[in-house]
Parts: C-alpha cells; sequence; structure tokens
C-alpha cells in the first residue's frame, strides 16, 4: 500500500473537501498546515502526520492513519483518518450558532426582508 499521497488529494479523498480544486485552493491560501507548517497541494502527506484544516470560525485537527489519493466511502473513514480536534474548537463554533449574528461580508447586497424587520424592531425599540 502507499505510504504517502499529496495533500490535496488526501483531503479530497477522505472527504475533508468536496473537490480536489477546493482542496488544492485551501493549500495555496495557507488554510493547511501539515505539523504547524503551512504546505503547497503537492506536499507528501505521511502517516502518522497531524493536518490542521481551517475553516472559519474553526480548525479541524487530524491525524493521517492512511495515506490514499483515492476517494473511499464514508463508512471507511475512521480507517483513513482520526480527529484529534480540540474540545475548545467546537465550543468557538457552537458560541457562533448561538449568537445568531449573522457576519455580513462589507458590499454583500441588501439585507433580506427577515434581517430588515429584525433591523427595524431593533432600532425602533430605542
Amino acid at each position: 500500500m502507499m505510504e504517502e499521497a499529496r495533500i490535496d488529494k488526501w483531503l479530497w479523498a477522505a472527504r475533508i473537501y468536496k473537490t480536489r480544486s477546493m482542496a488544492a485552493d485551501a493549500c495555496k491560501n495557507g488554510r493547511v498546515t501539515i505539523n504547524g507548517v503551512g504546505v503547497k497541494p503537492s506536499h507528501m502527506v505521511k502517516e502518522g502526520e497531524t493536518v490542521a484544516v481551517r475553516k472559519s470560525p474553526v480548525t479541524y485537527s487530524y491525524r493521517v492513519l492512511k495515506a490514499i489519493e483515492m476517494r473511499v466511502g464514508a463508512k471507511f473513514l475512521p480507517e483513513i483518518y482520526e480527529n484529534v480536534t480540540t474540545a475548545d474548537q467546537y465550543e468557538l463554533l457552537e458560541m457562533n450558532r448561538i449568537s445568531g449574528f449573522v457576519d455580513r461580508a462589507r458590499g454583500t447586497g441588501r439585507p433580506t426582508k427577515k434581517e430588515r424587520r429584525s433591523l427595524d424592531a431593533f432600532l425602533n425599540d430605542e
């Protein structure tokens, strides 16, 4: 069996990213690190390494158990990697979900009808 694989192919094969090009873009933009070092899409990942993937606002961490380049079924994922993401990252995700505040990027258009009504209600309370 293969003991190392390209990181972009591994991220796609392990179903962390939906497409290989999304995985490659994440590597190019510095959202993927191996053992704390940023990597290019062509970097070879080996068994036993820790891959950190930043998907805002959380940084997920995975320990590579098997280096693969061919996509596998979801039921085989426990053989491919072990999720070693810390609990505080999941708390961060939960806090974002609870807050209910939708972070709207500047210039992304007009508010929806629901957002407009909640904004009006907030402004009229004062």
